[in-house]
């Protein structure tokens, strides 16, 4: 299957302008990148001998949002978690749905690669009506050609990173229901009083071995006009929060990656504690971690960037919602933070304990 689109024409023109684009491809503000190949020793003899549970027991629990959806969020402002990096955000007025991934699997071959834990709360047609949506850049497991081509049916307005245009067209988008952003770039949502500004994000880009870094990826900072979130796509840590909080914040939520993490991709994933870092420099804001609990992406347990945020962020002063899947939350009202996710370790456990009973 055909996975890489070049950007031509006026998007091309748009690219080469970017600050960011440089030597043919887009580059990180800091220079750096993902250093896959010096990590890979480091990696390997984990990958095969780790002995991580890379996968839950059981099912995690999760509640359908849809009774909650028919009602207005009282404070305005209201998180529904779906899974990974896809959240619904009910901000003022508006929806916004950021990098929705409905497929069963997060890669170029339909039967082979990373396979989600569970559904999704909800099926894509059961989601209210949207008024725009973000995809943030075009790595698999944020950009799912199987959802993209179904949300392009309908008559909502994307919003992207500079250069994912191409593929959002090739998957059956109008061009003309596509905004794509440089960092620092904003436009409005139509319809509402809610604008987007993509931001600075240290990561990288490309669905093949040959197209590396040809598009953009960002953060998103959406602004109504009572409240604020921030929406970190994939990065690593970055001194630029500082400035996107300068310039964007501050905010009532933040939305920052957690998982998929290893210490050798420190600079191109956040993890637990780099995120508490990120929310520090980001001018603090209730955290609501994403890019966890559904896909076996990284080296460590299926848990573990739950656990660790769970413990390092009361010696940070985070300020921490994790709520069940689908759960519709409002940052405003939210009470107390309950470790629902070690009901599900306590099923390994029970039957580790039964094994270890059945060997003797």
């Amino acid at each position: 299957m055909k996975a890489i689109t070049r950007a031509h024409g006026l998007r091309l023109e748009r690219v080469k302008a970017s600050k960011q684009f440089e030597g043919g491809s887009f580059r990180n503000t800091s220079g750096v990148g993902p250093d896959l190949k010096g990590s890979t020793f480091a990696t390997m003899g984990e990958y095969f001998a780790g002995g991580q549970q890379r996968q839950p027991p059981a099912r995690l629990p999760s509640t359908s949002p849809l009774e909650l959806w028919q009602r207005k969020p009282d404070s305005g402002l209201r998180l529904t978690w779906l899974g990974h990096s896809t959240v619904l955000v009910e901000l003022d007025g508006a929806r916004i749905l950021t990098d929705p991934v409905w497929g069963e699997r997060i890669s170029p071959v339909r039967l082979v690669g990373p396979k989600r834990f569970q559904p999704v709360p909800v099926t894509l047609e059961q989601l209210p009506a949207l008024d725009a949506i973000i995809v943030s850049h075009d790595h698999y497991d944020h950009l799912d050609r199987w959802s993209i081509e179904r949300l392009a049916k309908l008559e909502v307005p994307f919003f992207t990173s500079l250069g994912v245009g191409s593929h959002l067209e090739r998957m059956g988008v109008p061009h003309e229901r596509i905004t794509e952003l440089d960092w620092w770039e904003r436009a409005a949502v139509p319809g509402t009083g809610v604008t987007l500004t993509a931001a600075p994000s240290q990561h990288f880009s490309g669905r093949g071995v040959s197209d590396r870094n040809r598009t953009l990826w960002s953060s998103f900072a959406m602004r109504g006009p009572k409240h604020s979130v921030f929406f970190s796509g994939d990065t690593g840590l970055t001194g630029e929060y500082a400035e996107i909080r300068q310039r964007l914040g501050p905010f009532d939520a933040v939305m920052l990656e957690i998982g998929a993490w290893h210490p050798s991709w420190g600079a191109i994933h956040l993890g637990p504690a780099n995120a508490l870092e990120a929310l520090e420099l980001l001018g603090g804001g209730l955290l609501l971690p994403v890019h966890w609990g559904t896909f076996n992406l990284a080296l460590h347990a299926w848990d573990e960037p739950a656990e660790t945020l769970f413990e390092l962020a009361p010696r940070k002063g985070a300020q921490l919602v994790m709520p069940l899947l689908g759960s519709p939350t409002e940052p405003h009202h939210y009470q107390g933070l309950d470790p629902w996710w070690r009901a599900v370790k306590a099923v390994e456990r029970g039957r580790s304990s039964r094994a270890i009973g059945d060997g003797a």
